[in-house]
């Protein structure tokens, strides 16, 4: 082959190779520079947060932050140590308050480094929970939209997912007492089926319960619209409240009430994706639903969720700081941004780093979330792809 063959074989490959979707996407992304920092932000936090759980844990910790000092109480940043009166296990990192200390002498840095971990498993598990729910549920609504059910029906699903509300919130009897009567209206329905639709009995008057009134998709929806009438925040600070005060309801609850935008995203890639050739095609094969939805659907409708789950990361960590800050948050001895903060109110003046210091990183922190997302919704849109 000469070498002008060996060119036009060369371009001719070059022309006709196909770009992996993670690299049309990485190349628009990096072109995005607000965007991309808030990527290395993020990444910084993350190394930040993970530093953070394995210099604060055990019962000997490299860092202590709840360590208390009184003699050293509303130190400044950079400020060195008294070896005088701090015993040389009690004395923090390199021997220096970096970030200072509060009104107990424990060491801000310590805490701000505690904190940074319990701020990125909070948004990650609450986002995590809200993301499943907002999968299953989307993609029930749009996949099944035209399938009707009956009442027994919609009663039995309703129980059935109280139950796990209350299992998650460690309240086992009652999520018991919801299961059982979940499986009861299921029996009930299958017995209405066998006896009635393959049978030939009737039941009168009573048969409207069992009578296919609405479409999977209004239910959804409709609780979707109820769901969204109410203030997500007044709604977290009420349950909030009523459990019990734990990192993991904080988790829970967040997860519980953020998960209708989710919802939306799925739903609305899912009947768009059901009308094309590919699902068709599936069907047609004898495909079962499950495997159409997992492996064909689900990783088509990712990329909005994707974006959602990148912003919600953001809102979940605003919304657990801000519940730290009421002090309906993650109880004491673990440290938080917002009880970091909440605590440093009542010394704005005496020593200001306890305010700025933690509002600063929440402010940074959940503004890199925000643009990395924005950043991400860009690239994962297929229209600013080149053709």
């Amino acid at each position: 082959m000469t070498n002008n063959e060996q060119e036009i074989t060369d371009l001719h490959q070059g022309m006709t190779e196909e770009v992996s979707r993670f690299t049309a996407a990485w190349r628009i992304f990096k072109k995005n520079r607000i965007a991309l920092w808030g990527f290395i932000i993020f990444m910084i936090f993350f190394v930040v947060a993970v530093c953070g759980l394995i210099l604060t844990i055990g019962d000997s910790p490299v860092l202590d932050p709840a360590q208390v000092r009184l003699s050293e109480k509303l130190l400044g940043p950079l400020s060195p140590v008294n070896t005088n009166m701090v015993k040389p296990v009690d004395r923090p990192l390199f021997n220096v308050y970096l970030l200072g200390t509060d009104d107990l002498g424990r060491d801000v840095f310590a805490r701000m480094m505690q904190g940074a971990w319990i701020s990125l498993t909070v948004g990650f598990v609450a986002v995590g929970i809200a993301v499943l729910i907002g999968i299953v549920m989307g993609g029930l609504a749009g996949y099944y939209g035209n399938v009707k059910i009956n009442f027994m029906q919609v009663i039995s699903m309703t129980a059935f997912f109280t139950s796990l509300v209350f299992l998650a919130s460690g309240q086992k009897e009652m999520a018991l007492n919801f299961m059982l009567a979940a499986f009861f209206f299921m029996i009930l329905s299958a017995i209405y089926y066998y006896l009635v639709v393959r049978g030939s009995i009737s039941f009168g008057i009573a048969g409207f319960l069992f009578f296919d009134t609405i479409s999977v998709d209004s239910l959804i929806m409709r609780f979707v619209d109820i769901m969204l009438c109410f203030p997500s925040f007044f709604l977290i600070l009420t349950v909030v409240a009523i459990l019990p005060a734990s990192i993991y309801n904080i988790m829970i609850v967040i997860g519980l009430t953020s998960w209708m935008g989710t919802t939306r995203f799925v739903r609305a890639e899912f009947l768009s994706l059901r009308e094309q050739d590919f699902v068709s095609a599936a069907k047609a094969m004898g495909i079962s639903d499950i495997s159409i939805i997992f492996r064909h659907m689900i990783p088509n409708a990712i990329a909005p969720v994707l974006v959602s789950a990148t912003i919600g990361i953001a809102s979940a960590i605003l919304t657990e700081a801000g519940l730290s800050f009421l002090g309906f948050g993650v109880p004491p001895p673990h440290a938080t941004w917002g009880n970091i903060l909440s605590d440093g109110k009542r010394f704005i003046f005496d020593a200001p780093w306890l305010t700025y210091i933690p509002g600063l990183s929440i402010l940074i922190i959940v503004l890199a979330f925000n643009l990395f997302g924005e950043g991400l919704r860009d690239a994962l849109n297929p229209k600013l792809r080149k053709k």
